[in-house]
């Protein structure tokens, strides 16, 4: 009978620490984000979305040098480019495609005058397959709408590089 008593009166007492480590849990600041309302931080080295960038005064970076596709192990990037009046190249065709894409930003890290890089936009779920083999038209879009971003964690970047 003894037994008995002490398993009941230890179970009480687990019972009361669970309780109390529940109320003080109640109070403290929520560890849950109201995901499509609220983001989370994201590092500046995430590889997300890709974008061809443009200098400030709004010509495309890309010279064609043609490295990015080089070094793509997916072989998901294709350049086709043409010589300028002045002799410097540039792109007539610049295609990805997303859906070979490993997202392993080697084309980042080979472009000499950073002109392809790895956004920050993870949202771009589509409902076809046509609409992740992305042109040179819709990388300018992106590089465009991203550019804030893009320039600032690009210098954040720098001291790795």
């Amino acid at each position: 009978m003894n037994l008995n008593r002490f398993f009941k009166t230890i179970f009480l007492v687990e019972f009361a620490q669970a309780i109390l480590k529940a109320f003080k849990e109640i109070f403290k600041p929520k560890k849950t984000i109201n995901y499509p309302f609220e983001k989370g931080p994201i590092s500046p080295r995430y590889r997300g979305e890709h974008a061809l960038r443009r200098y400030p005064n709004g010509e495309e970076r890309c010279i064609a040098c043609k490295l990015c596709e080089a070094v793509c192990p997916a072989q998901a990037i294709t350049i086709e480019s043409e010589e300028r009046g002045d002799g410097s190249r540039k792109t007539t065709r610049y295609d990805i495609d997303m859906l070979k894409c490993i997202y392993c930003g080697l084309c980042q890290e080979s472009c000499p005058v950073d002109a392809i890089v790895q956004g920050p936009n993870f949202e771009f779920a589509t409902e076809t397959r046509e609409e992740l083999y992305y042109n040179k038209e819709k990388l300018l879009d992106n590089g465009d709408r991203w550019e804030p971003v893009l320039d600032k964690n690009i210098k954040l970047d720098k001291i790795f590089r």
